[in-house]
């Protein structure tokens, strides 16, 4: 081949690398609310420190309607759920923040607690080829990724009535072809597998429980533990974390004893989902409750089996689910103050105060910072480490209850106006 053919055969190549989208060639996936392995930690490197409503934004997409939903993504492709009128939608992005498609799911938005939630609470899920989106109305669909309906049910339909105070908000998990479910209500509390590429049921266990009242409702999302050996699905709600295999449904452990000593509230319903780390579980409870870290390989009741336990600390996130990044564990109160734990003895290093504000989105990690977002629409900016260190505070005024996405050196954030790109163009 001739030198300048060659060279001008070059310089094209470098030009389309140049030119490929950089989420497609960079990008780390975040296929649920939690991010890759359910922890809400990337592994992205030159992650946004600070920005405001018109600095190092690289857009803003108004959506069409408010929702907590976490948006997931997956090269460059994003998925966020959203009420549009009385319509349940999933809305599908590329990373330019151009709208790809919109396809309608279902009807019947209910908004619950004036500002808190709606029908479209859950996140979706993403493998790469199909999403799958869940709303409070027992809608679940798969879709693929040219947003042709793979298939479509209703979960009340199939399994039984909802009886919950504030709607099913639980997130679906997925894991090698199967879809998880955890329906904790007072109708009759199940734990459901399906096959994530028909709909169809693979299992369905009653989910045993001696909570009553308000306390029978979680609005917990299950988790997956997988240390590479160890693997089970983890669910939460109704006064207990329980355990099942993935294959059987078979129940593996239990822990309770979750709710504060003193009495039982009739109202102490779980929020914050429980987090799944290698070789660490960290329970959560309810408001006054405590938080427990347990051993992954535990079996039967371990309610009272104290070797079963790493160690128990005196006070719960109510709404954020905790972070464990290193030797640290991290718990963000719905007033804002974080706390951070040792990760092995459970020994309180710090607890501090950050922006004060409801907090209903769970704190995330990225490029040696932690996020922690307000309702209020501020993103407080948090050094790990033993010392608290506040390194910036960013503002957008719009309000938020959705936790952050990272992908592609960016953070996406969900508030209840539109969906923002933070960072670079």
């Amino acid at each position: 081949m001739p030198s300048r053919i060659l060279l001008s055969s070059l310089l094209t190549a470098a030009c389309l690398t140049i030119l490929l989208p950089r989420a497609v060639a960079h990008a780390e996936n975040w296929p649920d609310w939690r991010g890759p392995n359910n922890a809400g930690i990337s592994h992205e490197k030159n992650l946004p420190t600070q920005w405001s409503k018109d600095q190092n934004v690289a857009w803003r997409v108004e959506l069409p309607g408010a929702a907590g939903a976490t948006p997931v993504i997956w090269d460059d492709h994003i998925f966020l759920t959203s009420v549009e009128g009385d319509d349940l939608v999933l809305i599908c992005l590329d990373t330019s923040g151009k709208q790809l498609w919109k396809k309608s799911v279902g009807s019947g938005n209910r908004v619950v607690r004036s500002d808190e939630g709606n029908s479209a609470s859950p996140s979706p899920v993403t493998d790469g080829k199909h999403v799958w989106c869940f709303f409070t109305t027992g809608d679940l669909a798969c879709f693929d990724f040219a947003g042709k309906e793979i298939w479509k049910t209703n979960v009340q339909d199939r399994f039984g009535k909802f009886d919950i105070q504030f709607g099913m908000t639980s997130t679906p998990v997925l894991d090698n072809g199967k879809l998880y479910l955890q329906l904790i209500h007072s109708g009759g509390a199940k734990v459901i597998a399906l096959n994530a590429e028909t709909g169809g049921e693979v299992w369905q266990v009653k989910r045993e429980s001696d909570a009553y009242a308000e306390c029978e409702h979680s609005y917990a999302s299950p988790m997956i533990y997988d240390d590479g050996q160890l693997k089970f699905l983890l669910t939460h709600g109704a006064d207990y974390s329980i355990a099942y295999d993935l294959e059987s449904g078979k129940e593996l452990w239990r822990v309770g004893g979750l709710h504060p000593p003193a009495g039982y509230d009739e109202t102490l319903r779980f929020v914050a989902s429980p987090l799944a780390a290698p070789g660490l579980i960290v329970v959560p409870s309810a408001k006054r409750g405590i938080l427990v870290a347990v051993k992954p390989d535990s079996q039967g009741n371990i309610t009272d089996k104290a070797d079963s336990y790493f160690w128990k600390f005196d006070t719960t996130p109510d709404v954020p689910s905790p972070l464990a990044v290193g030797d640290y564990v991290y718990l963000c109160r719905e007033n804002g103050n974080l706390i951070c734990l040792d990760r092995k003895t459970g020994e309180e290093l710090y607890e501090e105060r950050t922006h004060r504000d409801r907090h209903r989105a769970s704190p995330v990690f990225g490029d040696g910072k932690i996020y922690l977002t307000s309702r209020d629409g501020q993103v407080t900016v948090v050094k790990p480490g033993p010392k608290f260190e506040i390194l910036a505070e960013n503002k957008l005024d719009e309000e938020i209850s959705a936790s952050p996405a990272i992908s592609g050196g960016r953070i996406y954030l969900r508030t209840f106006k539109a969906l923002w790109a933070i960072g670079p163009q």
